[in-house]
């Protein structure tokens, strides 16, 4: 390969950021793409228009993203990880009644239903909240604890569940901060 020419991954990287940057798509990525492709594959119960949810802890960065299980039983990962410093406090990302606050599985969670069968959840945090107590959106519900990630690189997975079905959280939020770039590995197609 000549060294005039730049290595073609570095050009469709660019390209990527480039398109985000016009378009004001979400910067992150799903392991199919971009939050653009993500919006326009009409993921189950995506919202149309200005993304309805907060960031939980203000942070609007992804640590890793959205990946897609090939099935209900896959491997995948079912939501976004924002790093956040232990004891966080970590707000509902919208108005809604809590349905869950207590461990699952050895880590500490708190679920919000908000209604139409949407619900968010937020893992791990020491929960601040109770199960049927009414949430605004913004309202600490819990404080960032040891569970999901490691303590020594502490992050609040964020999820997103509709009828249900575990969904990209990210099209319900607004941008991120940076554009998150995958391995080409990763790239759709």
């Amino acid at each position: 390969m000549s060294s005039s020419r730049p290595a073609a991954w570095l050009v469709s990287a660019l390209l990527a950021v480039f398109v985000a940057v016009l378009t004001g798509t979400a910067p992150g990525t799903t392991s199919t793409g971009t939050i653009a492709s993500a919006r326009a594959s009409a993921s189950v119960g995506a919202p149309r228009g200005a993304a309805p949810w907060v960031w939980p802890t203000g942070t609007r960065v992804v640590e890793r993203g959205w990946e897609r299980p090939s099935d209900d039983y896959s491997a995948g990962h079912r939501g976004i990880d924002v790093p956040a410093p232990l004891g966080t406090p970590a707000g509902a990302v919208d108005d809604g009644t809590v349905a869950f606050a207590g461990s699952v599985g050895g880590r500490t969670v708190v679920t919000v239903d908000h209604g139409g069968g949407l619900v968010s959840t937020l893992d791990s945090v020491t929960p601040l909240v109770a199960a049927g107590d009414p949430v605004q959106q913004g309202e600490p519900v819990g404080t960032v604890s040891v569970g999901h990630c490691s303590a020594a690189d502490p992050c609040l997975h964020l999820g997103a569940r509709v009828d249900g079905r575990y969904v990209d959280p990210t099209p319900y939020l607004p941008p991120a901060e940076w554009p998150v770039l995958l391995p080409e590995s990763a790239w759709p197609g």
